[in-house]
C-alpha cells in the first residue's frame, strides 16, 4: 500500500506537502539546477536560466533561502558581490531533479503528442 492514501502524507499541515508545494513552484527546480555546479551570482543565474525576471529570481532565491535550500553570501567588496549556493539540504534535491529531467527527455514527445490529441485546449498555469 502506498503512502498516498487518505488521511496521511499530504494533509495541509504535513511537512511533505510543504516540500511538494515548494518544489512545485514554476522556478524552484530550475533555480536549484542552476545552482547545482557551485556558487553563482544573481546576474549569472538570470542569464543561465533565461526567461526569469530579476524580481522573480530574487523572490525565488529568498524563498529557497528561508526554507534552508540556498545560502546567500555577501562579500565585503566594492562593488558589492553576492553569490548564491546550495546548502547541503538543497544539494539533496539535485539527484531527484536529474531523474525528473531524464524522465522529461524520455517522455516529453509523448506528453506533447497527448496534448496535441486532446479534444479541447488545455489551459496552462503560469
Amino acid at each position: 500500500m502506498s503512502g498516498f492514501g487518505s488521511g496521511g502524507l499530504f494533509l495541509a499541515d504535513c511537512p511533505a506537502r510543504l516540500a511538494v508545494e515548494l518544489i512545485a513552484d514554476k522556478w524552484t527546480v530550475v533555480v536549484l539546477a542552476g545552482l547545482s555546479k557551485g556558487p553563482v551570482r544573481h546576474g549569472e543565474l538570470v542569464e543561465l536560466i533565461g526567461g526569469i525576471s530579476r524580481k522573480m529570481l530574487t523572490q525565488t532565491l529568498r524563498r529557497l533561502e528561508a526554507h534552508g535550500l540556498v545560502r546567500r553570501h555577501a562579500y565585503a567588496e566594492v562593488p558589492p558581490r553576492v553569490e548564491y549556493e546550495l546548502t547541503p539540504l538543497g544539494a539533496t534535491l539535485i539527484e531527484p531533479i536529474h531523474t525528473l529531467t531524464e524522465w522529461a527527455r524520455a517522455n516529453g514527445d509523448a506528453v506533447l503528442d497527448a496534448l496535441d490529441a486532446a479534444p479541447e485546449p488545455v489551459a496552462h498555469r503560469d
